[in-house]
């Protein structure tokens, strides 16, 4: 392997760090449309069921307007009832695990739905996650 670097190339890689150019972020591809339209929606304190009827509903009327990106706050389950009852299992009580499984789980709901992922710490980091919606025909 040649370790030296070209003086070509030394000059296109100080040309490059001089320049305005900015490369575009391939995986931000859904996030940079000027038409992305974003909602948010905060399940603190919702039991189980209320949740999943709540994201249900919120997810088809999203749909139904065009939403591209919802923002799903469910918090970490830090101050979750749970953790009092040994006979629950204290992760898929927690909203930010099963509200995602609900969904995933449901036909009609996932005909809606791209891809449910992670929320970026802006958004509320593991307390949180993203669900990306198909545009409606």
């Amino acid at each position: 392997m040649n370790d030296k670097v070209s003086d070509k190339d030394k000059q296109a890689w100080k040309d490059f760090l001089s320049s305005n150019e900015k490369l575009p972020n391939k995986d931000n591809k859904l996030n940079t449309s000027p038409n992305v339209k974003i909602k948010h929606i905060d399940l603190h304190g919702l039991t189980l069921q209320e949740a999943n009827k709540t994201i249900e509903k919120f997810i088809n009327n999203s749909y139904d307007h065009n939403v591209s990106k919802i923002i799903v706050v469910t918090g970490k389950g830090l101050h979750s009832s749970v953790e009092k009852d040994p006979y629950v299992s204290k992760d898929l009580s927690i909203l930010k695990y099963s509200v995602p499984d609900f969904i995933e789980n449901n036909p009609d709901i996932m005909k809606k739905v791209i891809e449910i992922k992670d929320a970026e710490v802006k958004d509320g980091g593991s307390g949180a996650f993203y669900i990306f919606l198909k545009k409606k025909k």
